[in-house]
Formats: C-alpha cells, sequence, structure tokens
C-alpha cells in the first residue's frame, strides 16, 4: 500500500533526475566549460550532483504531498462539506464586495489573484459537494493539472539553468533573482534573443507527453484513498525526509573543490537560487571587469586629500552642534516638483521650500529601491553588485552618518511610520547604533489613517514632532532620519487633506499629500524652540520609476534635495553634476564637523570635489563624469554613452535631460574610473574596511 501511494513521487522523481543527469552531461560539453576533467573527476560531480538533485526534489515535492494529504471524501459529509462551502462562498463575497478588504491594502493585483483562487476553490469544493457521482473525474482532472505543472516547471527549470549557464557559466545566482525583478526587461530580452515559439512549443510537447505517461501510470491511486493511519506514515515519512534534505543541502553546498566547473556543475541551481535570493550578494570579482587591485583604490582615492580610505576632515571654523533632521521621501522623482517643469502643481510646499534652501539641482540617485536611497545617505557609498548593503548579513558596525553624530554626542534615530522589520531596516538601523521609532511605537489614538506600509505621513509628522520635543529637552542635539512611506502604492490617504479622494489610488495623489504631510510637519516644526537651531534635509531615497530605452536612463534617476535652515543655510542653487552619497558629507562640512571619515561621498564645496554620479540596478553598474555615463556588467561587459544634452524651456540649472549615445570606443580612462570605484568598494565591504 506504501509504495502504491508513492507511486507519483517515484516517477516524477526519476524523470526530474533524468534531466538534471542530461543537463550536467550538457554543462560537461558545453564551449564555456574550459576545465578539464578526469574519469575519476566526472564520476565524483555526476554522484554528488545525483545526491542534491535526490533532495532538492524531496523539497520540492512538498506541495505534492500537501495535495495528497489533503484528498480526502469525508470532508465533503454533512454537516462538515456545507460549513466548509459556506466559509468559502462568505470569503469570496467578503472579496467581491468590500469595498476595503484587507487584499485591496496591497494595492496591484492582489485583490484580483485572491478572488480568482477562492472563487475557484469555491467552485471546485461545491461541484464535489453538490455532484459526488462526479467527485473522481473532478479528482482525475485537478489530479493531471498538478502533474503538468510539476512537469513543466522541472522541464522549464532545466531549460532555464542551460540559458542561463550558457550566458553566464554559473548555475543560478544573483542575476536569476534580478530577473524575476526586472520581468518586463526579462521577457523583452528573451523575446528579441531567442526562437521563443519553437522553444515553447517544444517545452509545451514534452509537458504534455511526460504528464499523460505519469498520469496514466498513477491515476488509480486515486480510486482508493490512504485513511487516516496511512496519511500519518505518510507524513512521518515525509518530514523525516525533508528535515535530512534540509540538514544536507546547505553542507553540500559549502563543499567546494579548485576546479569552479565542477563545483557548478554537481550542484543545483535551486538552492543556489534560494541562497543569492537570501543573501542578496553577487560577487563582483567573479563576475565584473577588474584592473589590478592597487591601481583601482589608487585610481579611487585620488578624489579626496589625503588620498586614503581613512582620513582626517579637519574645519576651518569652529563646529556648530545644531540639530539635523533628514526627511527621505518615497519615490520622488525630480519631474514632480514645478522647478523641474511640472505643471499639476503636486507640491506647492515642496517648491516653495526649494526657493528658500540650498537646492542641488543635479543630483541622481544611486539605485531604485527604498535600501538603495538609505544606503546612499547613511553609508554614502556606491552601490554594489546585488543587493542592497541593508538587506545583507554582514550590515552592522559600519561607518556611517549616524556613527559621526553619535560620537559628537548626539540622539540618533530612525523614524519610519510602517514596521521596520520590512527590508529589513531595524536589523539594520539597530545594528548601526540608531534608535528605532516605528509604527509599534504607536498609539492607536496617534493615528488617523493606516495602510498596509504604516501610518500616514501627517501621523508620522506629528510623532516626530513629539520625539524632536523630548530630546531638545534632554540638552543634547539630535539626529533624526525620517522615511517616508504615503507616495508608495496603493497610495491610499486620509480623506479632506488635498484635492485628490484618498481613495483614488493615484500617484499624484501620493505626492500631493505627501507634500500636504511636509507642510503640517513644518508649521508645527516653527513653534518648537528647537526650530532656528536645526538643519533639514530633504531628499528623495529614489525616482518613481526607472524604466527607459537603456539600461540605466539617466533622467529616471533625477531626484529633488535640498538642506534648509533660517538664517543658517543661505539660498543657493548648486548646479553641479552629484551623487545622492554626496549629500551627508557635505552637511558635515556645513557644520564644520571635523571627524575620522571613511565615507565614499564627497562635500561638494571642497576645492578636491569631483563631479560625478553614481547610478546602478541590482547588476549594471552606472558610473556618470564627463558627460559620458560607463555600464559595467556581468560577465565582464562594459558600455559607454555620451551624454547630450536635451533642449528645453526651463532654467539651465534644471533643463538637464540627455540623450544616451552608445559608443563604439568607449574612453579607456573613464572605463578604469568606473571599475575603479565598484572594485575598490566592493574589495574594501568584503574586507570588513567600511566599517567602524
Amino acid at each position: 500500500m506504501f509504495t502504491q501511494k508513492i507511486k507519483p513521487f517515484l516517477y516524477l522523481g526519476v524523470f526530474y533526475l533524468i534531466l538534471s543527469l542530461i543537463v550536467r552531461v550538457v554543462f560537461f560539453f558545453h564551449p564555456i566549460t574550459t576545465a578539464n576533467f578526469s574519469f575519476l573527476e566526472i564520476l565524483k560531480v555526476l554522484s554528488v550532483g545525483l545526491v542534491n538533485d535526490i533532495f532538492v526534489f524531496i523539497l520540492a515535492s512538498s506541495i505534492l504531498a500537501l495535495y495528497f494529504l489533503l484528498l480526502s471524501n469525508s470532508k465533503y459529509n454533512k454537516p462538515y462539506g456545507y460549513i466548509i462551502f459556506g466559509v468559502l462562498l462568505l470569503l469570496f463575497l467578503y472579496i467581491l464586495a468590500v469595498p476595503n478588504n484587507i487584499f485591496k491594502q496591497y494595492g496591484g493585483s492582489v485583490t484580483r489573484i485572491a478572488l480568482i483562487f477562492v472563487g475557484l476553490k469555491t467552485l471546485l469544493f461545491g461541484l464535489m459537494l453538490f455532484l459526488p457521482s462526479k467527485r473522481i473525474k473532478i479528482r482525475n482532472v485537478l489530479y493531471f493539472i498538478t502533474l503538468s505543472l510539476y512537469v513543466l516547471l522541472i522541464v522549464f527549470n532545466a531549460v532555464s539553468e542551460y540559458f542561463f549557464y550558457n550566458e553566464f557559466g554559473v548555475r543560478y545566482n544573483f542575476i536569476a533573482v534580478d530577473y524575476l525583478i526586472y520581468t518586463n526587461e526579462v521577457i523583452g530580452n528573451i523575446m528579441e534573443s531567442y526562437p521563443v515559439l519553437p522553444l515553447f512549443s517544444a517545452i509545451l510537447i514534452v509537458t504534455l507527453a511526460i504528464t499523460i505517461f505519469i498520469y496514466k501510470k498513477t491515476k488509480n491511486e486515486l480510486l482508493e484513498l490512504p485513511n487516516f493511519k496511512q496519511k500519518l506514515t505518510l507524513l512521518g515519512t515525509f518530514v523525516v525526509l525533508v528535515g535530512i534534505s534540509l540538514l544536507i543541502l546547505p553542507m553540500m553546498m559549502k563543499m567546494k573543490s579548485p576546479n569552479v566547473f565542477a563545483d557548478e556543475i554537481e550542484s543545483n541551481g535551486l538552492p543556489k537560487f534560494y541562497w543569492a535570493f537570501t543573501h542578496n550578494e553577487l560577487d563582483y570579482f567573479q563576475f565584473y571587469s577588474q584592473i589590478d587591485e592597487k591601481q583601482a583604490q589608487k585610481n579611487f582615492l585620488n578624489q579626496y586629500s589625503p588620498p586614503a580610505l581613512a582620513r582626517n576632515v579637519v574645519a576651518d571654523q569652529p563646529e556648530m552642534k545644531k540639530n539635523v533632521v533628514l526627511i527621505s521621501i518615497e519615490s520622488l522623482s525630480a519631474d514632480f516638483m514645478e522647478h523641474y517643469g511640472n505643471t499639476q502643481k503636486i507640491m506647492p510646499f515642496l517648491d516653495s521650500l526649494a526657493d528658500k534652501s540650498l537646492m542641488f539641482t543635479n543630483l541622481y540617485a544611486t539605485g531604485n529601491r527604498t535600501v538603495r536611497g538609505l544606503e546612499a545617505l547613511t553609508l554614502c557609498i556606491p552601490p554594489t553588485a546585488g543587493e542592497s548593503i541593508i538587506k545583507r548579513d554582514n550590515n552592522k558596525n559600519k561607518f556611517t552618518t549616524g556613527s559621526v553624530f553619535k560620537s559628537k554626542g548626539y540622539d540618533v534615530k530612525f523614524l519610519y511610520g510602517g514596521y521596520s522589520y520590512f527590508d529589513n531596516m531595524q536589523d539594520f538601523y539597530a545594528g548601526n547604533g540608531y534608535d528605532i521609532v516605528d509604527r509599534n511605537n504607536f498609539k492607536p489614538e496617534e493615528i488617523s489613517f493606516a495602510n498596509v506600509w504604516g501610518v500616514a505621513d501627517e501621523d508620522m509628522a506629528k510623532k516626530a514632532i513629539k520625539i524632536m520635543n523630548a530630546e531638545a529637552k534632554s540638552g543634547k542635539p539630535f539626529f533624526n532620519h525620517w522615511m517616508t512611506v504615503s507616495n508608495h502604492r496603493p497610495f491610499t490617504y486620509p480623506e479632506g487633506r488635498i484635492d485628490i479622494p484618498g481613495d483614488a489610488k493615484s500617484r499624484e495623489g501620493g505626492v500631493k499629500y505627501t507634500d500636504y504631510s511636509l507642510k503640517m510637519f513644518f508649521e508645527m516644526a516653527k513653534k518648537q524652540d528647537w526650530y532656528k537651531n536645526t538643519v533639514f534635509v530633504i531628499i528623495a531615497d529614489h525616482c518613481a520609476s526607472s524604466a527607459g530605452d537603456t539600461e540605466l536612463p539617466m533622467d529616471k534617476y533625477r531626484i529633488p534635495a535640498m538642506v534648509f535652515s533660517e538664517g543658517f543655510v543661505q539660498p543657493q542653487k548648486f548646479n553641479k553634476l552629484m551623487s545622492q552619497i554626496d549629500v551627508m558629507p557635505t552637511v558635515l562640512g556645513l557644520l564644520n564637523f571635523n571627524y575620522r571619515s571613511k565615507f565614499l561621498g564627497q562635500d561638494v564645496f571642497k576645492k578636491e570635489f569631483q563631479s560625478k554620479a553614481y547610478i546602478a540596478t541590482y547588476q549594471d553598474l552606472g558610473f556618470v563624469k564627463d558627460n559620458y555615463l560607463t555600464i559595467i556588467s556581468p560577465v565582464k561587459k562594459v558600455k559607454q554613452y555620451s551624454l547630450q544634452q536635451k533642449s528645453g524651456n526651463l532654467a539651465p540649472e534644471f533643463n538637464i535631460y540627455y540623450d544616451e549615445i552608445i559608443l563604439k570606443d568607449p574612453n579607456q580612462k573613464l572605463v578604469n574610473d568606473a571599475i575603479s570605484a565598484y572594485q575598490s568598494t566592493s574589495f574594501w565591504l568584503k574586507h570588513n574596511q567600511l566599517n567602524r
């Protein structure tokens, strides 16, 4: 009986192991595999690979095991069947009819997906409940669909691993994770690069043929479902096997040999994909162009005075212990402001504040995610390949903006209206000496409105004032970094604040409400004793969109930034090209701070400042200098674009929009400058040289 019930697993498992073996053999003979293998090495690779595949299949078959364990006829008996059907029907009606149900808080297609899933579940359960004579046929159809999905995933994964190896010479890594994030671009690339119709036709034909074969061999197992005792036996066996797999697979991933190709061929792509997803790293030194390490560091450090990683910053004026409030605004493109040509008047307050501030008119975000912006403002270093340092394991005890303020006796806090465990912010900021104020610190009466991302920005503004008043009473200066949340899908906010309804879910509404909340914050701040002794830094974390005609469209990385302090910072426009990582070193310079720095950003008012910017995705690393954009990418690819300014009707300091013209013969000095910056940063991070 036990053997009969695991027949579907045996057939699927054998198919998976055979296909994985074929893929390994193909990798051995692939032109990209330049290593030589002895017979014993081949035997070892295939044996280790087989063990890897067995344990991976055990884990991957979890859903199938759950599917079989939940098969039952008793759940359709009275009254349980009617109770379950009623609950499913009520849940479906709740999603369909309730305007502000829990799924709609997530925005996007979540509600539609939930409605389809629950609707199908309700329909199928109802059919099997009210048509018991058709139950076997319906169950067989569902079983066939389940099998076909498993077979399709096995075949599709094998094909994907081949093409990934064909391009990068490795199994899945963070680039594969990146491909999931940039779905549109990846699909477009596939459509243009491969014979999609024949390829997918072949995948579907193989999937259908294998599914029909396994279905015919195993469908009779559904005629007599296992009883409770048999299910317990199956469950116990599976739990033990899963436990062994979870123990052994990580150990096998750590096994390394001198032959890199042997490691890649014997491994399994799925655990490597999971590792890449959870560790968020892409090894610069394996995938990107390099020059001599000492020369790279010399090139990069030449911009500093003295030219060293750890260097003393000495001011020629007395230090000023002014409070500093850094406000990083969610998804705020420069194009939302009237200064940059917007005619919708959706940021009237910020536009007016800009005229009273030191405004950086030609500044670029380092990335297209919040964690990249927070990284740039907190660590002041160029972006690196893979995910932001905030989301990595080794993210603590770094040299940060907060650590400089803390060394000067400041209270240092990170303020966030949501739950700061999101995007690993709590782990990062707490691990670097910041106190954290987030949604957990709000009393119910302090929240007028909240969505999935957190409390409304106006509620955070009120909370921030309370926090700052308490800090001011302590007699210590304070540095508070407030990250806003309201300008984020689903763009919901309290009614009656602005002339766009709070449930319109429009980007313009999110922007205008954020502007409204900032105005409220400053109106409250002006009434406080600490206001005139405070420097306010307002900057976007990244733009609203980074999609464009090239890998890194310059215009999509341009963000607004300003420093405001009545009677201290004189209003002016700083028009030179600069990076997000330069903002906080510049603010520290305005305060005449003396400190030992490891920041890789620069004070833009120092004579040694070199005008440049860093812009990046998870894998394309861009360096902007002298009207050129140099991009280094995995597999040691290098591209360079000439940036040709477009004509426009804006003032010259704001009319900085570019056409990117690809160059056949890149400027090698700028290529080396780009490599030097990213290679050196990656090296220092890898060897913990950017720690405090």
